[in-house]
């Protein structure tokens, strides 16, 4: 930043509270169009102020002598400036302020910055998206140390050139030997909670600029895993002697039918199911991940479903509606009940919102606005990428049929 860049300093004058003929001096400091003011601790009165030059009148000895206070509180600012521009520090209208004070701050470092946005914005974001910021400054201080020797990193030398080494750094850093290197989605994802720190900084005006102006964030666009109807319904008509692969299945095929994630569908409880004027049974919940709340009226096959548990003694203890095992256990099951089922995909519980999207709605008819309700997205275009799935299924049949007319034509002309 140039030493004088966008920096004013002017004096202004405000009445005396106890005195109308009286006036307090005050001086305001302006750098990138944003203020601070202090007062000079000096008063003047009313008859004795040049409106025009904004200084006093210089009929006495005291007002030469004011004048030439002013004129040292404005070089001693000017100086504050120059110095915090020397030192690399991040200069704003308050620092500056803080400088001729006496007071001013160290320099924010990158870490203290992390500390300061966990610290605050644990008490109004998810336990989750929580887990992934601290797994976010994990990545950081291994960079720190590995890239630059240190434990901490000085938030005004944050420039284009550290971010895309720190993406580098993602890209190819191993935490175990036993773990895969961070696709690109996923490093996307570390760089997006570091910009949304960054701009908290900016905002704080502990950072002059936004080092990620120029910076693009780079997205892989990966096919959704869904089933079709063919597999959807293999699924439901294979039978399991084991109760664990049974009610896995039941409850996956109960969010193919609702379109619910894993963790909305573990805190659905049967209080949540309620009936519309016409009878027909809703769910009434939010999704934990947006707090988005989602209505979904139950189709014939999910509310079968809920009437082959509805006596089940766990779940009338526990209130819940549906007996969702773990995560983890979940997935292992899905991965045995497909292949029993000869589906050749990686299917995980998560497969089923896809299904519901694309092979239970979208592909019959149902318009991808009311889908996107029933999923609960925040936004359009994040229900737009089922859409694509599907238009490039449709290219992929026609491609397929194209192939067998052109080799029924090969033939029939021997």
């Amino acid at each position: 930043m140039p030493v004088n860049s966008t920096l004013g300093v002017n004096f202004f004058t405000r009445p005396k509270r106890n005195n109308p003929n009286k006036l307090d001096i005050y001086l305001r400091i302006t750098v990138n169009k944003k203020r601070s003011e202090m007062s000079i601790k000096r008063d003047i009165d009313v008859k004795d102020w040049d409106i025009l030059r904004v200084k006093a009148k210089e009929t006495s000895d005291q007002l030469i002598t004011l004048n030439s206070y002013m004129d040292d509180v404005k070089a001693e600012i000017l100086n504050a400036h120059k110095e915090l521009h020397a030192e690399r520090k991040v200069i704003t209208a308050k620092a500056i302020k803080l400088r001729y004070m006496g007071e001013d701050e160290e320099r924010m470092t990158l870490l203290e910055l992390v500390k300061y946005h966990n610290d605050n914005m644990g008490l109004s974001l998810k336990p989750g998206t929580m887990k992934n910021y601290y797994s976010t400054e994990k990545y950081i201080k291994a960079y720190l140390l590995d890239h630059y020797k240190s434990d901490d990193f000085f938030l005004v030398d944050l420039n284009y050139r550290f971010i895309t080494e720190f993406e580098h750094y993602i890209r190819t850093y191993k935490p175990k030997k036993e773990r895969k290197t961070c696709s690109i989605n996923g490093t996307r994802k570390h760089l997006e909670r570091l910009r949304k720190m960054v701009n908290l900084a900016v905002r704080m005006e502990w950072l002059p600029k936004d080092p990620f102006v120029n910076y693009k964030l780079k997205l892989e666009r990966k096919e959704r895993c869904y089933l079709t109807q063919r597999e959807l319904h293999r699924i439901e008509e294979t039978q399991f002697t084991s109760k664990g692969y049974e009610r896995v299945r039941d409850c996956f095929l109960f969010a193919c039918y609702t379109g619910l994630a894993y963790v909305d569908l573990k805190a659905l409880r049967k209080d949540q199911l309620i009936p519309a004027s016409n009878g027909r049974l809703w769910i009434y919940t939010k999704r934990e991940k947006t707090n988005e709340p989602v209505k979904v009226p139950l189709l014939p096959q999910a509310l079968a479903l809920v009437k082959k548990y509805t006596k089940d003694e766990e779940l009338e203890v526990s209130g819940k509606l549906m007996p969702l095992y773990s995560n983890q256990k979940v997935n292992k099951y899905l991965k045995e009940i497909t292949e029993v089922c000869q589906i050749h995909k990686h299917v995980t519980f998560h497969v089923a919102r896809h299904t519901f999207a694309t092979t239970v709605t979208l592909s019959n008819g149902v318009p991808i606005e009311t889908v996107s309700k029933l999923l609960g997205h925040t936004q359009l275009q994040t229900t737009q990428i089922y859409a694509r799935v599907l238009q490039k299924k449709v290219g992929d049949d026609m491609d397929a049929l194209m192939r067998k007319m052109e080799a029924r034509n090969t033939k029939e002309s021997f």
